[in-house]
């Protein structure tokens, strides 16, 4: 069987003097699948369609797999707090009673913040809120959303976003959720949204870089430069700071200071500046602080 296989090794082991037996069964271990032992769980492929039969798995595929297996144990940001969305309007300066100037972002309120989901460890595997923001036409939602926001009473609303707690007590679907009710002036908040896009930019835009000397020869000006040596490593490690795709990503500001609200016009004035433009969703929470409103571990 193993000469028919494997006539060439065959030929080779006889002329060695070696123990043909010893030999014959490392060279069928380390290549007939059928005689390898099991492979471990973390090497082994979760869909049959993309079994192996057995061979040795690539470093890269193992990590892959181990990633994937931990992240099946990662779970979401655990919110401090229910927290709503709103829309960016601009900066300003505000002055406090004693004179302080401070730079201000007002944030505003369109028609929503209304949760229209609550879900529970026994439906979903864990606690969260889910809020809808921003009120639209009922054609602008497909079919599926309208039956969503149907099935909790609520108006259609375009924006949809979950704030996972602790404890779901005291939440129910349709229920508004009022801004003066959960924050008050002082309190610290976490904002988020999506930064303003810069669109591909390079090296110094991007990364403060400086740039080379404009005279005396120099053709150096604003290029890159250098990416990584020759030889060794003979590669650009990952991570490299290089021109690309500058903005448009998520980003959260923490603890900011909640300046002054306003229950006339509706707003909110948050000290300093937040992501994006004019006109931006921006997503409020109560600050983290770990060990006071939200656990260690």
């Amino acid at each position: 069987m193993f000469a028919e296989v494997f006539p060439t090794v065959s030929i080779a082991v006889a002329c060695t003097g070696q123990d043909p037996h010893s030999r014959s069964r490392s060279i069928i271990n380390r290549w007939h699948p059928q005689s390898r032992p099991a492979m471990p769980h973390y090497m082994s492929l979760r869909s049959s369609s993309h079994h192996l039969g057995g061979l040795a798995v690539p470093s890269k595929l193992k990590r892959r797999v181990r990633s994937i297996d931990n992240n099946r144990g990662v779970k979401m940001s655990m919110e401090a707090g229910i927290g709503i969305m709103a829309t960016k309007l601009g900066m300003m300066s505000y002055f406090e009673p004693e004179g302080t100037v401070v730079p201000v972002t007002v944030v505003g309120f369109r028609e929503g913040n209304i949760i229209t989901q609550v879900k529970t460890e026994s439906t979903d595997g864990y606690n969260a809120v889910q809020v809808g923001y921003r009120r639209v036409r009922d054609r602008k939602l497909t079919k599926p959303e309208m039956g969503h926001l149907q099935k909790a009473g609520t108006i259609p609303m375009r924006h949809l976003q979950e704030f996972r707690l602790q404890s779901i007590e005291g939440f129910t679907p349709n229920q508004p959720l009022i801004f003066s009710e959960l924050f008050n002036e002082g309190d610290l908040v976490d904002v988020s949204g999506i930064t303003i896009g810069k669109g591909f930019q390079g090296g110094i835009k991007r990364h403060n870089f400086k740039r080379g000397p404009m005279t005396h020869g120099s053709k150096s000006h604003r290029a890159l430069g250098s990416i990584g040596a020759g030889t060794t490593p003979g590669r650009v490690y990952k991570g490299k700071k290089m021109p690309g795709r500058m903005g448009g990503t998520k980003t959260k500001i923490r603890k900011l200071k909640i300046v002054k609200i306003d229950n006339e016009l509706r707003v909110l004035m948050i000290k300093g500046a937040l992501p994006g433009k004019p006109g931006n969703l921006l997503r409020i929470t109560p600050a983290k602080i770990v060990g006071k409103n939200i656990p260690k571990s």
